[in-house]
């Protein structure tokens, strides 16, 4: 009975089984198809994600489609009324002859007949050419240059017509400039073009006199008339009303600088093809001296550079290599130097051609169209009221600021911004805007922010060169308009100018200066033909004066027509002269210092007979061989001549041994006993390559093109001191100058030895590219390395050569550079801070001032010299003034003879120097020389060679580059132990 059941049991039993198992089963598919939906929604959950942001992108393509759409129906609208305004002027003119877009000159002139009627038409035309022209690119139609007002001779090309292309579009090359002038003058009875100079690159320097025809025909008769209003014995007679007032218009003295010479070439067209009353009045009562390009070769240089670097499309990035030139960079001329720094002196050809026409004319405004940096806007003068010159009348400043009411007026009229009174001085009379203010002329400076190239971005947005061109020539424009109303007031000032020039010259003590240098008839020639450049009257001594002999000396009297340059030039600046702690430029630049020049005042009255024959011609060289008597033993000359350097540089060249006295001697000559100090140079006769007679003919023609006087022996027995064959008498080889310049070098000083070395030595300079990797040092017998920054590269071949008996020569940085590296053995003095005060705190916009004046400006200092050493051969007193820009200075080595040069325990002589320079350069060494394996590095802080006026200190230079290698290795200072 049990059984069935249990039968039943089981059955049922293996059924739930099933039934579980297929619930399993369908649990499993449950959980799969969970997983399956779970993964869908996920992806319907990422296809949403990917929609919308579809979706937001599509929106914001639509928004910027329908912005692009408005922007166009505008354009179009624009279009239409353009298109709309010349059928009308078609309509008024009744001619379809001359289509506007192909002609500027004729659509130029229907604009002046059509848009003066209708002022809202002119704005709503205005606004369309400015945005085509932002849209389409750089070129410019003359009317955004040149007043609208006026119409223009047809038979006087464009500067487009005549280039090719717009002013603007490109930078224009000096050739093409000289070449438009040219043209200019062919064409226009207004322009008379002269060339008054050549460059080192033999491109002519060029001034455009401007002016109406009746004036080009009395020119001669205007110039002498207005010569005359600077001599106050006759200036009362002179009717200023009546005389035109002369202007001195200069453009791009820094080549790169260079939309003041792009601007020149639509002044000069302006001014050679503008019509109408008001143009012929102002040529009528202006002379404008217009020079187009101060500096032919840096305008060169820099114009091919941007030209070659210009795209299609213009790039404003200021990452561009448009906008970063390589060295030398175009600002400066052949020889790298700052002309603008060379007013006064004028060492450079390009100065001596503009100064002599500045001299001829005397002009009553002179203009200095300049560049600064990309992110400011533009500047003019009147400069810092503080830093202007004590020699400068105020009533100069005066002046200033009611032309610079013109500039202000111009500028506000195109909405250019500009700033006054700030950065700039007129305090160093070397610049352009500056050597005009000590001469009865208001000199004006103008600096427009840079485009340095076609088109740059700026924290002012993207600056263009012709915005930049526009600048330069609405101020040029505007100087004319002042110099017209202005033109009595200026005429009036300037001879009142040289009549208070003469009163003050009476009321000073100091009645003349007197100068003179025996030893060195080179030196002090130079400074008297740049005292003759400056139109600053000297005479021979008429009579022995103190310790100046006749025949030797010279006078500059105080009573003349420069009086105020002459005190500017002569007289030493000290603390209470200056009125500002701050410089743009140097603090002081006394010439007789400069040139290391005995000099002594006469006060009071002028003794008779001290005046002697005015001096009114150069010099020519005097240099030969004593009595023209050949030597069987040598030939001897001294080191003391400015131009000896270049003498042995000569002989050298035609491959004679010569030797130097390292004692001084006492030898008999042809002409008697002649004394020979340290430096001394003996040519030998004998076992040279050539025969006597042309040894003979080599030393007296070299010695004609100096001041130098040869000497020929009798006997090579001294009478006092060294035999001439003693082994103190020691062989010279010929150098082999390499001068390291390139990226991170100073161009300017680097410029200075080789102008020194190449112009006034006649040596062969090997310029070594400090990028290259191609070079190598071995050869050379000196290394000049010119303040700047250098490579670990460099460091590498400089320490092999040093370590092979290099001599190396360094300045500035350079010296720190080496001492990084172990090569140089100098110590940097330094003052002890003291810990700050508790009410120590200062104004924040106090900190440029602060610092400013704690920098070195340009001082001269007075150093004690060690005249047996051998890089103070040729000198023979016991001071030596130096220049100096740098704040370091070195403690005196531990070697007793390794400083032969140290400043002296007061060694300030003339400029300005903070309390704290002058505890460090208390009785610092100058210059130092150390050892480095067989080998020598003279360090040097100041530049020996400044501005190529320093001819005091340029014999420095000739001795390392002669004699640095024969220093005395006992004499030299070494590394200090370490600890």
């Amino acid at each position: 009975m049990n059984q069935p059941n249990s039968s039943l049991l089981k059955c049922r039993s293996a059924l739930l089984l099933i039934r579980s198992a297929l619930l399993l089963i369908r649990s499993v598919l449950l959980l799969i198809r969970s997983v399956l939906l779970l993964i869908r929604s996920v992806l319907l959950l990422t296809r949403s994600v990917l929609l919308l942001t579809r979706s937001v992108l599509l929106l914001t393509r639509s928004a910027l489609l329908l912005i692009r759409s408005v922007l166009l129906l505008i354009r179009s609208v624009l279009l239409l009324i353009q298109i709309l305004h010349y059928v009308s002027v078609f309509l008024q003119l009744n001619t379809f002859k001359t289509f506007p877009f192909c002609n500027f000159t004729r659509q130029k002139s229907i604009l002046n007949q059509t848009l003066s009627a209708n002022k809202m038409r002119k704005g709503l035309l205005f606004t369309f050419l400015s945005l085509t022209i932002c849209l389409f690119g750089q070129k410019k139609p003359l009317s955004y240059y040149l007043p609208e007002t006026v119409t223009y001779d047809k038979n006087i090309p464009t500067p487009e017509q005549f280039l090719g292309y717009q002013v603007g579009e490109q930078h224009v090359s000096h050739d093409q400039l000289v070449a438009y002038m040219r043209e200019l003058d062919r064409l226009s009875d207004r322009i008379t073009l002269e060339v008054v100079g050549r460059s080192y690159e033999y491109r002519p320097m060029m001034i455009l006199t401007i002016t109406s025809p009746e004036n080009h025909r009395n020119v001669d008769k205007i110039k002498a008339e207005h010569a005359q209003l600077l001599d106050p014995s006759v200036s009362n007679n002179l009717d200023v009303s009546r005389m035109p007032i002369i202007v001195y218009q200069g453009h791009s003295i820094h080549g790169n600088e260079a939309s003041g010479a792009n601007a020149g070439l639509l002044a000069a067209y302006h001014w050679a093809a503008a019509q109408g009353k008001e143009v012929e009045e102002t040529l009528q009562n202006v002379v404008i001296l217009f020079d187009p390009s101060f500096n032919p070769d840096g305008l060169q240089r820099f114009s091919q550079w941007v030209n070659m670097h210009k795209g299609k499309n213009l790039v404003n990035d200021p990452s561009n290599r448009e906008f970063s030139e390589v060295f030398p960079y175009g600002r400066t001329n052949h020889y790298w130097f700052d002309l603008n720094r060379d007013w006064l002196v004028q060492q450079q050809p390009e100065s001596q051609g503009r100064v002599r026409i500045f001299h001829d004319w005397k002009p009553n405004i002179l203009t200095d169209h300049h560049e600064q940096g990309s992110n400011a806007t533009f500047f003019f003068q009147p400069g810092v009221p503080s830093r202007t010159n004590p020699y400068t009348p105020m009533k100069n400043q005066e002046m200033t600021g009611k032309i610079a009411a013109f500039h202000a007026k111009a500028l506000d009229k195109i909405g250019s911004q500009y700033f006054t009174k700030e950065n700039y001085d007129d305090f160093y009379y070397g610049k352009g805007s500056t050597y005009p203010d000590v001469q009865g002329c208001i000199g004006i400076l103008f600096e427009q922010a840079s485009s340095r190239g076609h088109a740059q971005r700026t924290s002012n947005g993207v600056l263009t060169f012709p915005f930049t061109i526009r600048n330069q020539l609405t101020t040029s424009f505007s100087t004319i308009e002042a110099a017209q109303a202005l033109r009595i007031d200026l005429l009036n000032y300037q001879r009142d100018f040289y009549k208070s020039a003469k009163e003050d010259a009476a009321k000073d003590k100091v009645k003349a200066y007197v100068f003179g240098e025996k030893s060195d008839v080179t030196r002090l020639n130079r400074f008297v033909e740049m005292l003759q450049r400056n139109k600053i009257k000297v005479y021979e001594l008429g009579q022995n004066y103190q310790n100046f002999e006749k025949g030797s000396a010279y006078v500059v009297p105080l009573e003349q027509m420069q009086y105020r340059l002459i005190k500017a030039n002569f007289e030493r600046y000290t603390e209470g002269f200056f009125k500002d702690s701050l410089f743009y430029d140097i603090s002081t630049w006394t010439l007789p210092l400069a040139f290391n020049i005995n000099l002594s005042t006469i006060d009071n009255t002028l003794p008779a007979g001290i005046l002697g024959k005015e001096v009114t011609q150069g010099f020519a060289p005097v240099g030969d061989i004593a009595g023209n008597q050949k030597s069987a033993v040598g030939y001897v000359f001294e080191w003391t001549d400015y131009l000896a350097p270049q003498l042995l540089t000569a002989l050298m060249n035609e491959n004679l041994q010569a030797k130097v006295l390292t004692n001084a001697s006492k030898v008999t000559t042809t002409e008697g006993d002649k004394k020979l100090s340290v430096g001394s140079i003996f040519i030998p006769v004998q076992n040279q390559l050539k025969s006597s007679d042309a040894i003979f003919d080599a030393i007296q023609n070299a010695a004609k093109k100096t001041n130098v006087k040869v000497y020929a022996l009798k006997t090579g027995l001294a009478t006092e001191g060294a035999d001439l064959g003693s082994p103190s008498i020691v062989a010279l080889k010929k150098p082999n100058v390499a001068l390291l310049v390139g990226e991170g070098v100073t161009n300017n000083d680097a410029g200075e030895f080789w102008h020194l070395l190449d112009t006034r030595y006649d040596m062969q300079v090997t310029l070594l590219d400090i990028t290259s990797t191609r070079w190598k040092l071995d050869a050379y017998t000196c290394v000049i390395m010119p303040d700047g920054t250098y490579s670990a590269a460099v460091a590498g071949r400089v320490k092999d050569y040093l370590a092979n008996g290099g001599t190396v020569a360094a300045f500035g940085k350079a010296v720190k550079f080496l001492k990084t590296y172990d090569m140089c053995h100098v110590d940097f003095k330094s003052i002890k801070a003291t810990p700050a005060a508790k009410n120590s705190r200062r104004p924040y916009n106090a900190v440029d001032e602060d610092e400013g004046k704690e920098q070195i400006r340009g001082a001269i200092f007075e150093t004690e010299t060690d005249l047996t050493h051998p890089l103070l051969y040729g000198y023979s007193q016991p001071k030596l003034p130096i220049f100096r820009e740098e704040r370091d200075f070195f403690e005196i080595p531990t070697n007793a003879y390794a400083a032969p040069l140290v400043y002296t325990s007061n060694p300030l002589l003339s400029g300005y120097l903070s309390a704290k320079n002058k505890e460090l350069a208390k009785n610092a060494a100058a210059v130092v020389v150390s050892s480095v394996g067989t080998g020598r590095v003279i360090a040097m802080i100041d530049n020996p060679n400044f501005r190529a006026f320093w001819y005091g200190t340029n014999k420095l230079t000739a001795n390392m580059v002669f004699f640095g290698s024969l220093i005395n290795a006992r004499t030299l200072e070494v590394a200090k132990a370490k600890d």
